[in-house]
């Protein structure tokens, strides 16, 4: 298990603000394991972003810990978690197969083959990447429970919240609004089939709102937004910000309530019926839908990831999700004893 495996690359943020592209050696795949070549990465202007910038607080950094990370947070850190690749060396099931990993950008890795999704073959490999993302989504909405003819608007135009809208946009005889303030996001949501309102806009007297805009304006807007006994899914992590949230005025007679959903674990409303698994072959079978290319808003190349999250994280590149491709024509492994 400890042989060498051969070489990999792997993007480091070395330190808060500077990136860098930093050479691996891979050990040789045990019996209950897979070597992936990656083809495709995704990139946010979300959490990642944060992360870049060292905005994660210090009380943070073990919840924040990706599955595959490595090195500490600030930095230096080896940090992601949309892959998909090809299963190179593995059990006979997996060999060959397109498969989803919540693995840090890096063009060879090793995992545990139960670390690995299979990407149905009517989900194109370079769509798969949304497969993390929609599976935030997934769990969001087991904790909202939206109901028939619900009328719900979603606060932030990001990845997360466009996901939510286009699985909401399914939901009969429900009125879902997309709301942000960049008009641009209209767009996208067009394309997703749901409304499009800017802040100032949004119609009120929801059943249901989920904010992922991650800003405190985004929040007091989706509580003016609700109806009495309504209710706010909160999604957006502030990482080291303090968030102020409108409590006075109608806040209590009105009897609204805010609720926090994260990915981390099973919403409660399913976790003694769904295990992480079945959440994420949900979510990857989801992306059979073609609507979801909208959220694929630009393609870099794997050499050019440190510069292209440095723009991600300034804003200077307005992407939801960025692509990263990988070279197709990568030097083979070398293996011991074949």
């Amino acid at each position: 298990m400890d042989r060498d495996g051969g070489s990999a690359r792997a993007y480091w943020l070395r330190s808060p603000g500077e990136g860098e592209i930093r050479a691996e050696t891979l050990r040789t795949p045990g019996p209950d394991e897979v070597l992936v070549r990656t083809l495709y990465s995704g990139g946010s202007r979300g959490t990642e972003a944060l992360v870049f910038r060292g905005g994660v607080p210090v009380s943070q950094h073990a919840a924040m810990r990706a599955p595959f990370q490595d090195g500490e947070f600030p930095g230096p850190v080896k940090y992601g978690y949309l892959s998909v690749g090809l299963v190179e060396l593995g059990p006979g099931a997996l060999r060959g197969r397109t498969v989803f990993c919540l693995h840090p950008h890096q063009d060879r890795y090793v995992v545990p083959a139960s670390a690995v999704v299979p990407v149905p073959d009517e989900v194109p490999a370079a769509r798969a990447v949304l497969t993390g993302t929609v599976e935030t989504a997934v769990n969001a909405l087991w904790d909202a429970g939206p109901l028939v003819g619900d009328r719900i608007a979603v606060v932030g135009a990001g990845m997360v919240g466009c996901c939510i809208a286009r699985l909401l946009a399914r939901l009969p005889g429900a009125r879902v609004q997309l709301v942000d303030v960049d008009p641009a996001r209209s767009t996208v949501a067009s394309a997703i089939g749901v409304d499009f309102r800017s802040p100032e806009d949004a119609g009120d007297g929801c059943d249901l709102v989920l904010h992922t805009s991650g800003t405190a304006a985004g929040l007091a807007r989706s509580l003016e937004l609700l109806g009495d006994e309504g209710e706010v899914i909160e999604l957006s992590w502030y990482g080291d910000l303090v968030v102020g949230v409108p409590l006075g005025g109608s806040f209590h007679p009105r009897r609204l309530a805010i609720r926090g959903s994260q990915v981390g674990r099973i919403a409660a409303a399913r976790r003694a019926r769904r295990s992480f698994a079945d959440r994420a072959a949900l979510a990857v079978g989801l992306l059979a839908d073609p609507a979801f290319d909208a959220l694929i808003t630009g393609e870099s190349a794997f050499d050019d990831l440190p510069h292209v999250m440095a723009r991600l994280a300034s804003g200077d590149l307005p992407a939801l999700c960025h692509r990263i491709a990988y070279p197709r024509a990568a030097p083979p492994i070398a293996h011991p004893g074949g």
